[in-house]
């Protein structure tokens, strides 16, 4: 897999704190050339509008099989690198994790994203049990020669509303974040964390380079980027706005 390899160490390159690669994730084959034709220098899926697309609730709850398939169709669209949003890794076992993981490299991916909650109610795993899956995806990739980046997600922000983030939930994500690396995640991913301090004190002590989830309420991808951000993801939210403008269109049309 040459070629999958020197995307995957291009996709490793661009992680540059205070030059953050922007991912504007994409959900299907269509969506995927719209966004390489902007001038994207890789692409990410997202789990939830992958999902959607495709008639299913985020969560795990679209099967395995056809996510790959996906996955396999939007590589073949592209020349450019593709990471996939793994959930939480498609397996009860650390064992089956590392399965998936596999099946995703030999997909096409570079790189895929592992949260560490449960689908099934968003509560956190015990750190030592997502250290054992996180191992099982690196070694799965690292088997098959390919050095995909394992975004290692943290689910700690999910855990309370964003007015009640503080210093306490940021020690607790780093905590997570130092037990991730040692076991080979190449980036740390902290979704709803928007709050412009704690998200520069996150950055400074990170072991890890550190993806911010664009949003509302976020810094502007200039002040990501001044904080030392390495990666802004945008979600769902593509999704969401190409959706909104079908509907406002199709409902002109019919208005008409």
């Amino acid at each position: 897999m040459p070629d999958q390899f020197h995307k995957a160490e291009a996709f490793r390159s661009l992680h540059v704190p205070g030059q953050p690669v922007i991912l504007f994730n994409v959900w299907d084959a269509g969506s995927a050339r719209a966004v390489a034709a902007s001038g994207a220098r890789a692409l990410a899926t997202g789990s939830a509008s992958v999902a959607a697309a495709h008639g299913f609730s985020d969560g795990e709850k679209m099967p395995f099989d056809l996510g790959l398939a996906n996955l396999e169709r939007i590589v073949a669209t592209t020349d450019l690198p593709v990471t996939l949003d793994m959930e939480s890794g498609y397996g009860a076992t650390p064992e089956a994790v590392g399965g998936s993981a596999s099946r995703a490299v030999q997909a096409g991916a570079i790189g895929f994203n592992i949260e560490d909650s449960f689908p099934e109610n968003g509560s956190l795993r015990a750190t030592a049990d997502q250290v054992a899956r996180l191992r099982a995806a690196r070694s799965a990739a690292d088997a098959l020669g390919i050095p995909a980046f394992l975004n290692a997600r943290t689910d700690v922000f999910f855990q309370a509303k964003p007015e009640q983030h503080d210093e306490t939930m940021v020690n607790a994500a780093l905590e997570r974040g130092r037990a991730y690396a040692d076991v080979g995640a190449d980036g740390l991913f902290v979704p709803m964390l928007s709050n412009e301090k704690l998200i520069a004190l996150l950055v400074e002590k990170s072991p890890l380079p550190v993806n911010i989830m664009a949003s509302k309420a976020a810094p502007p991808a200039a002040r990501l980027a001044a904080l030392g951000v390495a990666r802004i993801s945008h979600g769902p939210g593509p999704y969401r706005l190409a959706m909104k403008a079908l509907e406002d269109a199709a409902r002109a049309a019919l208005d008409a």
